[in-house]
């Protein structure tokens, strides 16, 4: 082969690595798919609007067999749910079995289920919380049987609220309740490689704080420096969040895990700062943002899940029925497009 030809190789042989590489940031971004509503699409059509979009990852939040059947071959990366009214059962350990066999081990081959999510955002004070540790360990049990281990990883979605500390960043902290529940997750979490999942909503964090926080630090849209925290800059919200939950993971001994953002969103209606035009420019720029990382993590990009799909009218009334990027009659509602 010429020089020329072995040159002309190389540069295909790079640009493909090129693009893989891009494919991968690309796939950073999923949308939870929730069905709280009586006016929602069929779940085969839900599956065919992810692919319309180039959405390769979604989340759901138990184990529909409509939702799991149609996801067979489409290639879409999933975080499969445990419902909080199922933990206690699942810390039986042949009820955690039939629960992989039935929900994961029957559709492994074909459905690229990446993560379990046990439990969403359970209290560390509520009465579920002492069955979180004991599933997730039952389910991990039963991948291992499956060996199925190295391929779907164990977790459970957390919010912001177990944070005692949370200002500046670096000083991030588990109360102290908190730390006797996560603490032991933590663990487990390390033991097993598997990262935290994190629901993060810099929109109720602004909400709340609303004399203290501006607007444009939430929505991504500052035009500089808002917080300096030792050596790091922060501009937006969503990252001191982030950083702040891995300074509390640290400090729990949990410095080896990564944290996959499994909920973030905007409403658009229902409450205060809740628009259409503030929900889409949230929207928009934490599709563009979460290829770049935090400060923390600089330069790692954050796999990041938008919530939601759709609008849910079942949920309570205000903003938690106005998540939805789509309308049930599956529009588009922001000027926003996946990579």
């Amino acid at each position: 082969m010429s020089n020329k030809n072995v040159m002309a190789s190389l540069m295909l042989a790079l640009g493909l690595l090129l693009a893989g590489a891009g494919m991968t940031g690309a796939q950073s971004v999923g949308v939870c798919y929730g069905r709280n509503g009586n006016n929602l699409p069929s779940q085969a059509e839900v599956i065919e609007l992810f692919k319309a979009n180039n959405i390769g990852r979604m989340r759901i939040y138990d184990p529909d067999q409509a939702t799991l059947q149609a996801l067979r071959g489409s290639n879409i990366e999933l975080i499969l749910g445990v419902l909080n009214d199922n933990l206690q059962a699942l810390t039986d350990a042949s009820t955690a079995s039939n629960w992989v066999q039935n929900n994961v081990v029957a559709f492994s081959s074909d459905v690229k289920i990446k993560y379990i999510a046990v439990g969403n955002e359970v209290p560390p004070g509520d009465a579920k919380a002492p069955y979180v540790l004991p599933a997730m360990q039952n389910i991990q049990n039963a991948l291992t049987s499956a060996n199925l281990q190295g391929q779907i990883k164990v977790s459970t979605a957390v919010d912001t609220g177990l944070l005692g500390v949370s200002y500046p960043p670096s000083n991030g902290a588990f109360s102290d309740t908190a730390s006797q529940f996560i603490g032991p997750i933590i663990s487990f979490l390390v033991n097993n490689g598997s990262p935290l999942l994190a629901n993060i909503y810099p929109y109720f964090s602004y909400t709340q704080n609303m004399q203290s926080i501006d607007l444009a630090y939430a929505l991504f849209t500052s035009p500089g420096v808002v917080v300096t925290d030792g050596a790091y800059q922060y501009q937006n919200l969503f990252d001191a969040l982030v950083d702040s939950l891995y300074s509390a993971l640290e400090r729990a001994g949990g410095s080896s895990l990564a944290i996959v953002v499994s909920e973030s969103g905007w409403p658009s209606e229902g409450g205060t700062a809740a628009s259409l035009g503030n929900a889409g420019t949230y929207y928009a720029n934490l599709i563009s943002h979460v290829k770049q990382g935090t400060p923390k993590k600089a330069g790692q990009a954050i796999e990041a899940y938008l919530f939601a799909m759709f609008d849910e009218n079942l949920k309570a009334a205000g903003v938690e029925q106005h998540f939805g990027l789509f309308t049930p009659s599956k529009q588009l509602k922001y000027q926003i497009s996946f990579p």
